[in-house]
């Protein structure tokens, strides 16, 4: 296995260190139960699940997909480095089974899960395209034959053309402005986000980076990763890829 980019060494504090704490959970209250509910259907009916049926939720967060998981009797296990989401998923069901990793090094045995699961765009963080790849290499180790990933990620091509370059908004009292490019040209989407400053303190900046590969360049990845892809899903009701749908989601199949 490659170990983690050059970049990502010498950053102390890459950005998906800082952010995913108490204050990422206060600016997206709206992702919601009811949402996970409906991604974890389409997993568990596409990827026919039974009890037992070992499942790796990747980037677990605060625990909402896995809590939606639970009620099908899956042996179930939750990964995220955040230290904070993990603390508030174990709070909300202290059965968790929970580990703290980076996903580019799974802390698992080779054929372990029947599924993995990458909710809500969890993918793309990083400044190299090799240590995506890497993450669909560990995924497909710990995948038993034919096991499945869904991979659940944003329209890359309707994020482009909607893009919002700058909004503000107020979050329990307290102003967040957040302001949105494309770099790299238009590869990555870059979100700057400043909360509080009133009274003349410094705000808190934190910001987001996502990578936006299209349909062909995940069909690419994962193939290269000996991760075929059986179908493709435009939102979590199971509707199709359509160029204007909210996600792209890509059901692959370990070979």
């Amino acid at each position: 296995m490659s170990s983690p980019s050059a970049r990502d060494r010498v950053d102390d504090s890459p950005w998906y260190r800082r952010w995913f704490g108490e204050e990422y959970l206060q600016l997206y209250p709206h992702r919601d139960e009811a949402e996970a509910r409906e991604a974890v259907g389409l997993l568990v009916d596409e990827c026919r699940l039974v009890p037992g049926d070992s499942v790796l939720d990747l980037a677990c967060g605060a625990g909402r997909h896995l809590r939606s998981l639970r009620k099908w009797g899956l042996r179930l296990t939750g990964l995220d480095l955040s230290l904070s989401l993990l603390l508030n998923a174990k709070e909300a069901d202290p059965e968790e089974a929970l580990v703290r990793a980076d996903m580019r090094v799974l802390p698992f045995a080779p054929n372990h899960f029947t599924a993995v699961a990458s909710f809500f765009t969890s993918f793309g963080y990083f400044h190299s395209d090799d240590d995506d790849g890497q993450v669909l290499l560990e995924i497909r180790r710990v995948l038993r034959d034919r096991g499945y990933l869904l991979l659940d990620f944003l329209n890359s091509r309707r994020v482009i053309e909607t893009l919002s370059p700058r909004d503000e908004s107020e979050v329990d009292g307290r102003r967040v402005v957040q302001e949105r490019r494309l770099v790299d040209g238009g590869r990555v989407v870059e979100k700057t986000i400043c909360i509080g400053g009133e009274g003349g303190r410094k705000p808190e900046v934190f910001h987001e980076r996502v990578r936006l590969y299209s349909v062909t360049e995940l069909k690419t990845l994962l193939t290269n990763c000996r991760l075929t892809p059986e179908r493709w899903f435009g939102d979590y009701a199971g509707g199709p890829p359509t160029e204007s749908a909210p996600r792209v989601i890509a059901l692959a199949r370990a070979s």
